[in-house]
């Protein structure tokens, strides 16, 4: 029987190597679906696999104590979930929850290791976006302490709609306020006004996206520092 037919790249990552470097990570890769509040790592837990996500996206939750989880970041198909294994640290650092269905490439922790001593464009493309996670995850703490509930979610919208690969999504006003660490009614509120002034629209926890543009211009600084980072570093 001829060998399987890989999976097409659209993994930013992952299509930043060369051929031989792809050709040979996908190799060692597996396609697998991801599930909508599947929890693929624990923090302080060894990381069992890598993660390259395709069309799914997934949340990088903190957790301390009895409060809430909060998210501090998301990764879609501009990068992965295990990329501190390249600093030889097995610890997940936070918790990776799915929070859109999905496909994924996944491999287990020792074959990823193996690519990356055997891979200098993957190498260096992993430092580069580790520094790209450090500051998405060094503003997210930032943007959650000093900004209004309406541009953290305006923001947390447009990490979304980038990494859902559609303009509408499934999330409850609930699951938001988890997202955010902020009450329900907080949500409610920036929520119904974004909908007041058509950037969204609001339907039984779907959430379709409007005008983009518009949402943009709603949102705090923090989105436009995350993207352009990205774009300098890896684009």
């Amino acid at each position: 029987m001829p060998p399987a037919t890989p999976p097409p790249v659209v993994n930013g990552l992952i299509d930043s190597l060369s051929r031989k470097e792809r050709d040979r990570l996908l190799e060692c890769c597996e396609t697998i679906d991801l599930t909508f509040g599947q929890i693929l790592c624990e923090p302080r837990k060894p990381l069992r696999h890598a993660y390259f996500p395709l069309t799914g996206f997934v949340s990088l939750v903190t957790t301390l104590g009895s409060h809430l989880p909060m998210e501090m970041g998301l990764i879609g198909n501009e990068g992965m979930l295990g990329a501190t294994l390249v600093l030889g640290v097995d610890a997940a650092p936070l918790r990776g929850v799915v929070q859109g269905k999905g496909t994924a490439l996944r491999l287990s922790t020792a074959q990823f290791r193996r690519q990356v001593l055997a891979s200098p464009g993957l190498r260096k493309s992993l430092h580069r976006y580790l520094y790209v996670l450090m500051e998405q995850l060094s503003t997210s703490a930032a943007c959650n302490h000093f900004h209004e509930v309406a541009p953290r979610l305006a923001r947390w919208l447009l990490m979304t709609h980038d990494r859902a690969h559609a303009d509408h999504f499934h999330l409850t006003h609930v699951h938001l306020a988890k997202m955010l660490g902020v009450r329900r009614s907080g949500i409610s509120v920036a929520a119904n006004t974004l909908k007041r002034d058509r950037l969204i629209g609001y339907t039984r926890g779907k959430i379709n996206i409007l005008d983009r543009a518009a949402l943009e211009a709603a949102c705090c600084e923090c989105y436009r520092a995350t993207i352009d980072d990205y774009a300098r570093l890896l684009a």
